[in-house]
């Protein structure tokens, strides 16, 4: 499970959590402090803003206190990671890896003049490409419109001797294909999605009465059935293309067990290396048992500095849940932070017994929860340029609840969006000063804990009734929003409670609390619009759980004046005015929410997601974008990867590998594509 919170850059240093009984201990936190905001005030974060989007860049701390193995641990699976890349362009579309070489191939070698607004707006809709990994953005899935014209193209296309075939250039401007995920109601999700996981003329019908004739071997652990494989149709019958050596991909799945292979010899302990074997015997066989087994043992494989994410994981890209996007994460782990927060996972049973959940859909045992805070050293596929904060694995429930999961906050990657400078949109939507004053002073650290809450009890908790299918059988096309707005809302409930005090998260709970719950639902309510055009629906499942949290407990709310809708100067604001009563609210919809989940409730949670969490209102939306047109800073932000440059002796042995910054976000995605393009352009 990923969770995204790249809007206001939600982010914060840990170091800022006090240690009242050790003054010692509180002076080293200031100088760490110190020292870190001085290196930080030396490095640019920002590369370039275009379009919608701004890209940033990340440092990698204490890189030079991991020894010579651990660096080269990292670079081996950062080079895995990338290896894989172009899978995740040609998952997203079956025309992208097309495209992208042409589009490259004429950036490359025009020599005409590049002085032009058509060349300029050639220009940014590579660069939008190259971002969203694809010719749909990365976030609404509406394919990007180009600014220039298909003559233009054409003619580029001459001058270069780029070959293009028509039916790539036509999509380009035409309408079919619009959108990369639909998820609009009482249509054919999978027809009318662009993604490359179906082969023309697969049908929901058809997904749903393929996957409804296997059954697991064991029913306690169902495989995870389409997670690596295209569903296509010859000659009539369906048929999967499993993702594996020999078979679809096989070619970049090569080159990632390469890497692998290597990574496994210079593993930092044995159980961290055999959970990398069990991963590349899956790439070879594309077994989805193995790829359980690999499971097990990753989750278990706790020991050790060096953590990774690898291989086709989260389902968001697939409109009815079953089909994995490639995605990699190199972690390098921060112990000062995870020490902090691992009270958390400590505590992680206290949560469950004392949510407002129904008796019979609590865990009589929550197991092997571990938290870590985290320096990302690399990102790929899914991940790459846009990037999580926060991820949960496994995703498979059964291997939660029997052997438990891992939490990762992805530190250096909330450190470098709240080092990149603030858009001020923050003072234009607030009510007063008192709700600016909470989120300048709170907002980040209820962000953080809101982050932990979710990712370490959120996605931990709860359980499934006996005989209750995997939620992407059940909720279908709603899993992946109700279970991210189920963990908001274990959050969201927990971040008004004295026992963050108890533990030492906080010092002052009711006003980190209310921080919290002023921010969510003014993003919930407004501020996340500024993404949407106007008269869109939301689509995006994070944006839909915001919306649909917020609207229902606006609404639960309105006989009582929970939260007031005020309208001052023309301008609208939502003002709490009982955070008690809210945090009752959050509690009520929590416990409806696991219920829906519990007992694969489809119709509650079409009605839960489709009455509060699709539909805008259209005045409110006009009026925030309206707002939004004096602020300049981009509502996307996405991240270009350090480099790891190793140095050889004479007998070809990696000495050291330094960690370098790419010149530009150009050059760095022409690189990837020279150094690991290794998919031809149709597969």
């Amino acid at each position: 499970m990923k969770l995204n919170r790249i809007l206001f850059f939600m982010a914060i240093s840990m170091m800022l959590i006090a240690c009242k009984k050790d003054p010692s201990i509180q002076d080293q936190i200031n100088q760490q402090e110190k020292a870190q905001e001085k290196a930080e005030e030396k490095f640019n974060y920002v590369v370039e803003q275009f379009a919608d989007i701004k890209v940033l860049r990340y440092q990698i701390p204490g890189w030079e206190n991991l020894s010579l193995k651990e660096q080269k641990l990292v670079y081996y699976l950062t080079q895995a990671g990338l290896s894989g890349r172009d899978i995740m362009w040609d998952q997203n579309y079956r025309h992208n890896l097309s495209i992208r070489k042409a589009l490259e191939k004429v950036y490359t070698t025009y020599t005409g003049d590049k002085t032009t607004a058509d060349w300029k707006v050639f220009e940014t809709y590579l660069k939008r490409v190259w971002f969203s990994n694809g010719i749909h953005h990365h976030y609404s899935n509406d394919k990007i419109k180009p600014e220039f014209g298909k003559e233009y193209l054409t003619s580029l296309l001459t001058e270069t001797k780029t070959e293009l075939s028509q039916d790539a250039i036509d999509v380009i401007f035409n309408a079919e294909d619009a959108k990369k995920v639909n998820q609009a109601k009482g249509v054919d999700n999978v027809a009318l999605s662009a993604v490359n996981f179906y082969g023309p003329g697969v049908t929901n019908k058809d997904v749903a009465s393929f996957y409804g004739n296997m059954k697991s071997p064991d029913p306690e652990k169902p495989l995870s059935y389409g997670l690596n494989s295209q569903l296509v149709k010859e000659n009539g019958e369906l048929k999967e293309r499993v993702y594996k050596s020999g078979g679809l991909y096989g070619t970049a799945i090569d080159e990632i067990i390469k890497w692998l292979e290597k990574a496994q010899d210079v593993a930092e302990n044995k159980a961290q290396g055999d959970a990398i074997g069990l991963l590349i015997e899956y790439y070879k066989t594309g077994d989805l048992k193995t790829w359980d087994d690999y499971n097990v043992a990753w989750t278990k494989a706790t020991e050790g500095n060096i953590d990774y994410i690898n291989s086709f994981i989260e389902v968001y890209n697939d409109p009815l849940g079953y089909r994995g996007s490639y995605e990699t994460i190199v972690q390098i782990k921060d112990f000062d932070m995870s020490k902090k927060m691992a009270v958390l996972s400590e505590n992680a049973q206290w949560f469950e017994d004392n949510s407002p959940l129904m008796d019979e859909h609590k865990k009589d045992s929550v197991v092997g929860v571990t938290y870590k805070v985290v320096t990302v050293a690399g990102e790929a596929g899914d991940a790459s340029p846009s990037t999580p904060i926060g991820v949960n694995l496994p995703n498979a429930n059964w291997i939660r609840a029997a052997v438990g999961s891992k939490s990762v906050s992805l530190g250096n990657i909330i450190g470098a969006y709240n080092n990149a400078g603030s858009s001020g949109r923050l003072k234009e939507y607030v009510h007063d000063d008192e709700e600016y004053e909470l989120e300048e002073k709170y907002g980040q650290l209820a962000d953080k804990l809101h982050t932990a809450l979710h990712e370490v009890v959120g996605h931990a908790s709860g359980k499934l009734n006996p005989g209750v299918g995997e939620t992407k059988e059940t909720l279908k096309n709603y899993a992946s929003t109700m279970e991210e707005g189920r963990a908001d809302l274990v959050g969201l409930y927990y971040l008004m409670d004295p026992k963050l005090q108890e533990l030492g998260l906080v010092e002052d709970w009711e006003k980190v609390g209310k921080a919290a719950y002023d921010g969510y639902i003014r993003n919930g309510l407004m501020t996340q619009l500024i993404r949407l055009n106007l008269g869109d629906d939301v689509e995006e499942a994070h944006m839909r759980n915001r919306q649909w949290v917020s609207a229902w407990a606006f609404e639960q709310g309105a006989k009582d004046n929970v939260i007031e809708k005020v309208t001052r100067d023309g301008k609208t604001y939502y003002n709490i005015k009982d955070y008690a009563k809210l945090r009752e609210i959050f509690g009520r919809l929590l416990r409806e929410t696991q219920r829906i989940k519990s007992e694969g409730d489809f119709k509650a949670a079409e009605e839960l997601v489709e009455g509060y969490g699709v539909k805008v209102d259209q005045a409110i939306h006009a009026e925030v974008l309206k707002r939004n047109e004096q602020f300049t800073s981009a509502p996307y932000s996405g991240f270009v990867n350090p480099v790891l440059v190793p140095e050889m002796d004479d007998n070809g042995e990696i000495t050291k590998i330094n960690v370098t910054q790419p010149k530009d976000f150009v050059t760095q995605m022409l690189e990837y594509s020279k150094t690991y393009g290794f998919l031809p352009e149709v597969n």
